[in-house]
């Protein structure tokens, strides 16, 4: 198949939906196919750039510090492309899509969609996260002006599937995996000297409200082990600062950076356990790499998130937003490192039903139904047009 992703963003690893749709990219390569891409970023082979879009200052910040960039729907490049292609598949619900969507339509192109961009996303930042009625109504905004108009929609979880059906989305639902890399395995490092002696707590993620990082830091402030804790979060954001100073309080000040692919592969391989403390969550991706990387997960039990699906026993579930639950949870884990590491085990076999090999088979078995009933449609209206001739 000839496969068109248009994304905002493709060429930085600095946030999940960016990640993902490059591993799809990769993968859907190495199976055989030929993937175009529509997004801003350098020129490169099978890429058709856009421009990013102009913004105010201030908003142009809240963005980038999200780790992200929001396109210009430049129809001529769109309909250069789209007129290439067997397929497209539409990542993100912003106007490079919207824009795309209308011409595929006009062109008779099969397209699908993905559900990545869940409204607690963007209501966390705006510091509106806990109200319905904003959330809901951004649902409706996506449904309205983008993704009914879609037969299939890829949703990473059952969680998020079932979200859409709450809100009155009646297309196809495929709930598919994003899938995790076969680097991911169980695997243990001998600790950096800085890390030596310390019991390395990590957590991934974008740094921003809806993560709750702070919950975490403040679980390990009241630690009965808090002497020996090393946090590490990874990942970059717009709290990056607040949480610098709110982690000054702790005995051992967190780390806190991005890494690179191989430099996670080695943070995941020194850690002893793995904290997920955000609210709201489509999949969590990292989550599913450090518990199949041989750490056991602690994660919050929140019903806007799609994580907790992942526990396998009680101690890996914390109320959500509640640090005193959270830290009972990782003395329990310090204090039973026999049972931790046993479930380190149980953890990393867990994970290998999520291999991004096996996960991108089932995105082509929805790319190729798309196609296959767009055909028929096609047969269908040369028959009628046949019939009237």
């Amino acid at each position: 198949m000839k496969i068109l992703l248009v994304i905002d963003q493709f060429d930085a690893d600095n946030n999940g939906t960016t990640m993902t749709a490059r591993r799809l990219a990769d993968t859907l390569v190495k199976h055989g196919h030929e993937v175009f891409v529509v997004s801003t970023g350098k020129p490169a082979a099978n890429k058709f750039v856009v421009r990013e879009i102009y913004m105010l200052p201030g908003a142009r910040h809240i963005v980038h510090a999200q780790g992200m960039v929001l396109a210009h729907a430049d129809k001529q490049v769109l309909a250069r492309a789209i007129r290439q292609v067997d397929v497209v598949h539409f990542i993100m619900p912003f106007s490079l899509s919207v824009a795309g969507l209308k011409i595929a339509e006009e062109l008779n192109v099969p397209h699908t969609a993905a559900f990545h961009v869940q409204p607690e996303n963007i209501t966390y930042t705006l510091h509106m996260g806990r109200s319905q009625a904003v959330n809901k109504g951004l649902y409706y905004f996506f449904r309205e002006r983008f993704y009914n108009r879609f037969t299939h929609i890829h949703c990473p979880s059952e969680f998020i599937a079932s979200q859409l059906r709450e809100n009155g989305y009646t297309s196809r639902l495929h709930v598919i995996s994003n899938g995790v890399d076969s680097d991911f395995i169980y695997r243990k490092k001998e600790k950096t000297p800085q890390l030596q002696g310390k019991f390395v707590i990590l957590m991934i993620g974008r740094l921003s409200n809806e993560k709750r990082q702070d919950v975490l830091i403040e679980a390990i402030n009241r630690s009965a082990y808090r002497e020996q804790i090393q946090l590490i979060l990874a990942g970059q954001g717009p709290n990056y600062k607040a949480l610098e100073k709110l982690g000054r309080q702790l005995v051992n000040p967190p780390v806190i950076r991005f890494f690179s692919h191989n430099e996670l592969l080695d943070v995941l391989a020194m850690s002893d356990l793995y904290v997920h403390a955000a609210d709201a969550e489509i999949e969590a991706i990292s989550c599913i790499e450090a518990f199949s990387s041989g750490l056991v997960p602690v994660i919050a039990d929140s019903d806007k998130s799609a994580t907790p699906q992942f526990a396998l026993c009680r101690e890996s579930l914390f109320e959500a937003g509640n640090s005193r639950d959270l830290t009972r949870k990782i003395d329990y884990w310090i204090s039973h490192p026999q049972r931790r590491q046993e479930m380190e085990h149980v953890y990393s076999e867990h994970g290998k039903k999520y291999s991004l090999d096996s996960c991108v088979r089932q995105m082509e078995a929805m790319f190729e139904t798309a196609i296959e009933e767009c055909r028929q449609e096609q047969r269908v209206f040369a028959r009628e047009g046949q019939a009237n001739g």
